[in-house]
């Protein structure tokens, strides 16, 4: 079994596990998505599918044939290389916890 996302207007409306043979006798647009890849890179070292797995409100774009989640933020980019989102600051690297403040564009500690 796999898991598939059903996409509308470019949008993951519902991700479900099933065999081929389901899949092709559903009505709509479904495309196979794998929970193992993130960013382009597959955690068991397998071969990547579509950038990252699909979620449900996320983005599927067929001429890059990738998953990408919904946009977090205003200032933050979309890099084609990994589909995944960035800010314009890179998240710290001291071991602290950070959130993102979108009205002062920069990284605050969490309490």
């Amino acid at each position: 079994m796999a898991h598939f996302a059903k996409i509308e207007n470019k949008i993951v409306t519902d991700v479900i596990v099933a065999e081929q043979e389901h899949i092709d006798g559903l009505d709509g647009t479904w495309v196979q998505t794998s929970y193992s890849t993130y960013g382009g890179v597959h955690s068991d070292k397998g071969t990547p599918l579509r950038y990252n797995y699909a979620c449900i409100g996320g983005n599927y774009d067929a001429s890059a044939d990738a998953f990408y989640d919904i946009k977090p933020f205003d200032s933050w980019t979309l890099d084609t290389d990994t589909h995944t989102w960035t800010p314009p600051i890179a998240y710290p690297d001291d071991g602290k916890l950070y959130q993102w403040d979108e009205s002062n564009k920069q990284w605050t500690k969490s309490d």
